[in-house]
């Protein structure tokens, strides 16, 4: 767990300490080019402080597409190396979370609740919960069918 917590802070420190140097070093280059042609801390700093229409138009989502995958890669690859839990269904719940947070990206500029727009950090971070929500339910249904065709 404690790899996979290094990793959600920053992407490849998980790696990094599960002794795969290379490929934490490939993952720390890949966050800090992403991040920077996503101009990511930019938009993060801009949304903290409620200027939501300012970090729409400072971000580059030709370059922020790219975020909720390789984050949640990153994340599970650093738990599935660190981790005891071996089941083949390990990935649903990150897949389906990069998969959620990717859309709520695409309609960040645009989707709001009574006039309220949530902006390119808020809207991805609240679509992470239906995706986990969707990954576990189908991580937890896939090893129960596995576990009857054994039986």
């Amino acid at each position: 767990m404690e790899k996979l917590m290094w990793s959600l802070a920053l992407p490849g420190f998980g790696q990094l300490l599960n002794k795969q140097y290379i490929k934490g070093i490939i993952l720390l280059f890949l966050e800090f080019l992403i991040n920077t042609k996503a101009h990511f801390n930019q938009v993060i700093l801009l949304s903290f402080n409620g200027h939501i229409q300012s970090a729409i138009q400072q971000t580059n989502y030709q370059w922020l597409m790219f975020y909720p995958c390789f984050y949640l890669f990153a994340a599970w690859d650093a738990y599935r190396e660190d981790s005891a839990e071996k089941s083949k269904y390990l990935f649903f719940p990150y897949v389906f979370s990069a998969f959620s947070v990717t859309v709520g990206l695409i309609y960040s500029p645009v989707f709001n609740v009574s006039g309220v727009l949530f902006g390119p950090v808020w809207l991805p971070i609240l679509s992470l919960i239906p995706g986990i929500g969707v990954g576990l339910a189908l991580k937890k249904i896939c090893e129960k069918a596995a576990e009857s065709m054994l039986q």
